[in-house]
């Protein structure tokens, strides 16, 4: 693969262990300054694609390059420009932050006065000012966060691997790091991130949507939706949304309704049509014979919700075996 501009490119990236491919023939690029996202479910690949990328597991066939760097050939020199936050943190709770942050900008390489104004430039960044002396296991979840991502980012790295950082972290804290990152992308630092939080994913420049092992799409998050849903997205409100479940399943089953996704979303559902022209009128129809001639039926714009889960859905019933 030849030397290019992009912050990380991957081509055919594929790993196997024995006869389970984990990853499959995977290729996309990240661009220098973007928040890139990897979208998928528990399983789909996303981390044994970012350890392919960090040269820490070898890739069975494909190549990746990061910040124009082969990764099979020279990841050594990859590293120090690079930063990463996996998902336990990777902090030692005995320490305090201080502490915390003094070991790991010693091991990457910093020194004396260089360290002190990195650690000084991370607490005020991550607004860990008034709490350099707390103990780490004494935060709670969002900042020991920031204070991870803050190690992470001590020696000013070019691009940024986190790999599902806001799992387990409360809404408003996710917020508040989304802020980070924000910050961190303005300042010309690439952040390539995963995760399953379909709210984080619409903050994302630009995603890619990974399902056994395999990108299922891949562009901004407004393209995505463009792309993947042809028809028309309805929701329904009702007093009774399972009997309606049930009569609207058993009208596609039928094939009084052309439909390509339908599920509960709280206490709405949301119908998926597979013709552009369906209108409120022909669901309406369908319910007008069951009990629930008093459903609200408006169309709406796709969410990267609705896309996702049709994506995925389409990915599974692709799959041998599913």
């Amino acid at each position: 693969m030849q030397i290019n501009t992009h912050a990380v490119a991957a081509h055919s990236l594929t790993k196997r262990f024995g006869d389970f491919t984990a990853v499959d023939r995977i290729t996309f690029n990240v661009e220098p300054g973007e928040i890139f996202g990897f979208l998928g479910p528990n399983g789909s690949g996303k981390t044994t694609t970012i350890r392919m990328l960090l040269g820490l597991l070898p890739p069975t066939s494909g190549e990746a390059e990061v910040l124009g760097i082969s990764v099979a050939s020279n990841p050594a020199d990859i590293r120090p420009r690079i930063g990463y936050m996996s998902q336990r943190f990777s902090l030692y709770n005995d320490l305090t932050v201080l502490e915390n942050l003094r070991f790991y900008g010693r091991a990457y390489g910093i020194r004396n006065q260089d360290l002190e104004g990195s650690m000084q430039e991370a607490i005020a960044r991550s607004g860990l000012s008034g709490r350099e002396r707390t103990l780490t296991r004494d935060l709670s979840g969002g900042w020991r966060q920031r204070l991870a991502l803050s190690a992470a980012i001590l020696h000013k790295p070019e691009l940024i691997f986190l790999d599902e950082p806001t799992a387990g972290v409360d809404p408003l804290s996710r917020r508040v790091f989304w802020d980070f990152l924000y910050d961190l992308a303005s300042s010309g630092i690439t952040v390539f991130i995963t995760t399953h939080y379909m709210d984080e994913a619409e903050h994302c420049h630009r995603l890619a949507l990974i399902q056994h092992g395999r990108i299922m799409a891949q562009g901004t998050p407004p393209s995505i939706k463009q792309s993947l849903l042809s028809g028309q997205v309805f929701e329904i409100r009702t007093d009774h949304p399972e009997a309606a479940l049930i009569a609207l399943r058993e009208a596609d089953r039928t094939g009084r309704l052309g439909l390509s996704d339908l599920d509960l979303y709280g206490e709405c559902i949301h119908v998926v049509t597979s013709d552009p022209t369906a209108s409120a009128d022909q669901i309406r129809a369908v319910l007008g014979q069951s009990s629930e001639r008093s459903a609200v039926i408006e169309p709406i714009n796709p969410t990267l919700e609705d896309v996702f889960i049709h994506c995925m859905q389409d990915a599974d019933h692709a799959e041998p075996g599913i």
